[in-house]
This record gives C-alpha cells, structure tokens and sequence, in this order.
C-alpha cells in the first residue's frame, strides 16, 4: 500500500514479523523491498549474523594480540592448504578478460556511463565510492535490476538522454563490508547487516535472470580480515543459491586483499571460496590503512607522509607480488589496483603529469603479471587499456606463474622509510574534511587537489594523524605532532576551505559537522576502527 504521496510505509506493508523498515519506501522502492525480498534478507540475516558479530569480536580479539606485540605471520595450522595443489573453479567464460574495470557508486548516470566507457568490467559500489544514504542504497539496487534487464535509462536536467550501449562493460557488485550495519532495517530489533542486506538484495532480485542469460552474479568482497570471514560468505553464498534453486557458483566473488592480515591468508581465501571464487585484487588504498591501524601502538610502525608510500616500496611491491602468485597458482584472476590520479582539464602540465604517472602505475601492474587493473575515471579507459592491450595480447596471465617469487614475513612487515612534513599533516585533515564533507551530502567519490579521493584514502588521512600523535612523531622541522598542533592546523586548514570554496557555500555545506568528525576520528583516545561509522549517525 502507499499513501497519498506515494509512500508506502513498513507498517501498512506485509513484512515479515520481527522485520521493520524505518525509512521511506516509495513505489519505486516498494519493488525492491517486496514482502518475499525482504523475508529472504531476514532468513540470511537470521542465520548468519550471529557468526559475523562473533567475527567482528575476533577481529578486537587479534588486535589485542597485536597490542601485546603478536606480529601477523602465515598461520602454521593451514601450511597443508598453502602447499597443496588445487584449484579454485575455473574463471567464468565472461570474466575471462578483465583488463580494465572502471570502479564508481551506483548513482544512475554514473553507471550508464562507467558501463559505456569501454571498460570490460564496471565494479559498481555500495561501498568504499558511495555514502550510505537510505536512498542511494535503495536507488542503487533499483539500477542494478535495470541494468541486468537492459532497461536502464536517464534523462538529464537539460533533457540529454543516456541509455546503455549495446556492449556494456560487464557488471559486478560490491556490498558492504561485514563491518556496516544498515540502520534503517531492524531485524529482531537489531540493525541489519549491512552486508547482508545488500548482498541480500542482489541475489533475491537478478540472480536467477542471470543464470538463465548463462552469466552469474559477480562480486567483489571488501576487507576481509581472514580466511574465516571468507568462509562466512561462502556459507552464505551457498545459503542463497540454495534458497534460491540456482546452481552452486552461480555466484561469483573477488575478493580484495585490502587488510594486512588477509595478505597472510590468500591462499586460505581462495580455499573456502573455491567453488565461489573469481580471484583476488590488490586492494592498495585500504591495505595501506589497514597496516597504520593494525600497528597504531607500535612505534616501530610509523608511515611516513601518505604520498611517500608507494607500490614500488618493499612492503607494497611484496604484498603486490604476492597476489599475483597466489591467485596465478590456484588458476584465478589476480586484478592489480588504483591509481588515485584522475584527467585534469584545466591544467596541461597537471594533466600530462596525471597521465604518466597511471601509464607507470599500469604498466608495471601488467609487467608483473596482473590480469587486469582499476581506474576510476572514463577517460582513463583508453590509457590503461592501450597498456594492457599491448603488454597483454591474451585475455589474461593466468597461466603466467610466479614460482620463483618468495614472501616473508618480513618483506610483509618493512615499512617504508619518508619523513614526516607539515605538509602531509595539512594534507591529510584537510583530505578527511572535505571528504567527509561530500560523504555527508550522499558523495562517496570525490575529486580532491586532482586525486579521486574514497573512503580508503580518507581513513589512510585521518589513521596517520591519530600515529602520529599518539606515537609522539616528530616532523622533518623537528616539531612533534600534538592534538594541539592538529586542532590549530584544523581551523587553518577550514579557513582555507571557507575561503576557497565561498561564505555561501561553506554555510550551505556540512563543513563544520565533518571538522568535528575529524577531530573526532583524528584524535579520540581510543582509535575509532571505521570513520563511517560515527559519521553514518548524520546520514539520512
């Protein structure tokens, strides 16, 4: 039922008991959130939750140890399982080339274009590239569904029309992590998992259409923490293909290694998502936050400034490397990463440097045997398709192994050697300002001093300001890094911002709400693992 408006709400709708809906439900919504598809997200939120807030414990569990000084290393219990020899399922006949996946939220004509840009694959996000908001994640599977029926359309304010092309990239979904709730669905009087609502979703919606257009549902699964979170979604992935009536693999997942513990667990990942898997991705942005949080109590951890981290330094070349060879060894894709620079139109020297600097990133992605790589931006198709086209001829390296290479723990565990400036303090408070800033008016993607900041690299700012102050780190002028010295460097950096952007506009925003939320993710006593999370309470 609906109301005058065309609002329909929980109450007047036949959920399940147990299950409410605190949020508005159009009549577009409505066909999302139907009794049956609801009923299916409560059945796999009933049976699965309690193991994923039990992993969400163990996951405070090892940080502890990691406190106490248990350093990460590859676990002596599943050494049987890293010297086997066996193989994921093999790579679905559609995903056998995957060289360029263009990444971005949902948002309708964002994705009509991300499907059109040329890209084999748009890695469309509920994540890390979109803000939670009840209507984005709602509208988000409503265009999901359009696009898997091919009815996707969009008519712009000024009347341009945007319709999908007649080869569009190939779609794959990324939910939410197991951290993320979402807070408009109670199920028992619990929030929902966020994971498992939109995972939910997707397979209550299309999976049955896509197995029988001979396809699959095809994921990708954020950070995972250990080979036991991806044992969760396999069991849920088989739940559902179960409930459903649709073969085992039906669904599909690549996963990130995007956590420094996961990077010591890949190829125990690929082993409990076998019959699932679709191979592993050099999640950098998130790996680099996750090494910063994992060793935030460690003063032997300290990350220099945010930009002297690069894929060329020991740690992250190793960690890189190894992707490749674990998935190339179990017969998966193994997809490298992305690079943050994006086409700059306004300045010439700025765009050529842009350029160059992702023609390196990708070529030496290529080089090393990756199978494909991200951009996220349209007009950075054609230049790491150029690359790969020319270093890779077949649709993939799969059969290109990587035997001689060995990873230590060692290698894992260096970091980088940099210094600290002012610089890369300014630039770090005011990254985490201005994006939470968008974040909170529904943007999770945005364009930064020419950078496509995420929330990845937002965590990456705000985790190195907590390190820093709470490890005592000293700059390369000699000054220590002090909450004083932040909370005077934040009111700078927010008049800069103020005037910069204008009076107008800085009233009009939530520029004073996301500085508050800096502070607070910045330099609360305790580390705040996720910023989303306090920040998803402003969210609608």
């Amino acid at each position: 039922m609906t109301d005058e408006a065309g609002t329909a709400t929980a109450e007047k709708t036949n959920y399940p008991e147990g299950v409410e809906i605190n949020a508005p439900i159009s009549k577009e919504y409505s066909e999302i959130l139907t009794p049956e598809a609801v009923s299916f997200v409560a059945k796999l939120h009933r049976e699965f939750n309690p193991r994923r807030v039990e992993l969400l414990q163990r996951r405070q569990d090892v940080q502890r140890q990691i406190d106490d000084g248990k350093l990460p290393d590859f676990l002596p219990e599943t050494k049987q399982i890293r010297q086997g020899a066996w193989s994921v399922a093999p790579v679905p006949h559609d995903l056998q080339d995957r060289r360029v996946e263009i990444t971005g939220p949902t948002e309708r004509k964002m994705t009509i274009n991300a499907l059109n840009s040329g890209a084999k694959v748009f890695m469309g996000d509920f994540e890390d590239a979109n803000a939670p908001t009840w209507s984005n994640m709602v509208e988000g599977q409503i265009n999901v569904r359009d696009v898997f029926n091919r009815t996707i359309s969009f008519s712009g304010p000024e009347g341009k029309q945007y319709r999908m092309g007649e080869e569009p990239a190939m779609l794959m979904l990324r939910p939410r992590g197991w951290h993320l709730p979402e807070k408009h669905v109670l199920i028992d009087g619990k929030q929902a998992s966020g994971s498992l609502f939109d995972f939910g979703l997707l397979a209550f919606h299309n999976v049955k259409s896509l197995v029988g257009q001979g396809t699959g549902l095809y994921l990708y699964l954020p950070k995972l923490e250990s080979h036991l979170e991806a044992r969760l979604w396999n069991d849920v992935f088989t739940g559902a293909e179960d409930k459903l009536g649709v073969p085992r693999g039906s669904i599909r997942a690549t996963v990130l290694i995007e956590t420094i513990l996961a990077a010591f667990e890949m190829d125990e990942i690929l082993y409990e998502l076998r019959e699932h898997s679709a191979g592993l991705n050099a999640g950098r942005w998130d790996y680099i936050f996750s090494i910063i949080k994992k060793f935030r109590n460690h003063p032997n951890f300290l990350m220099p400034d945010r930009v002297q981290v690069a894929m060329t330094t020991r740690m992250m070349r190793s960690y890189d490397l190894l992707t490749i060879k674990t998935a190339h060894r179990r017969d998966t894709d193994a997809m490298g990463g992305m690079s943050a620079f994006i086409p700059v139109k306004t300045d010439a020297e700025a765009q050529k440097e842009a350029i160059a600097q992702v023609e390196d990133d990708k070529r030496r992605e290529a080089g090393d045997g990756h199978d494909g790589t991200w951009v996220a931006h349209p007009g950075l198709v054609p230049v790491a398709l150029k690359i790969f086209d020319e270093m890779m001829p077949r649709p993939n390296q799969i059969d290109r192994k990587r035997d001689d290479d060995y990873t230590t723990q060692e290698d894992l565990l260096t970091v980088p050697e940099g210094n600290i400036t002012e610089a890369g303090l300014r630039l770090n408070i005011t990254v985490t300002i201005r994006y939470l800033e968008s974040w909170l008016n529904g943007q999770g993607a945005v364009a930064i001093f020419n950078l496509m900041e995420d929330a990845a690299t937002a965590e990456i700012s705000r985790a190195q300001v907590w390190q820093w102050v709470h490890q005592n780190a000293t700059m390369n002028d000699g000054r220590q890094v002090t909450k004083n010295l932040v909370r005077q460097l934040l009111q700078d950096e927010l008049e800069k911002i103020k005037e910069d952007v204008g009076e107008e506009a800085y009233s009009s925003g939530k520029y004073d709400i996301a500085a508050k939320l800096c502070d607070e993710v910045s330099l609360s006593d305790d580390f705040v693992d996720f910023l989303t999370l306090p920040a998803y309470e402003y969210l609608p």
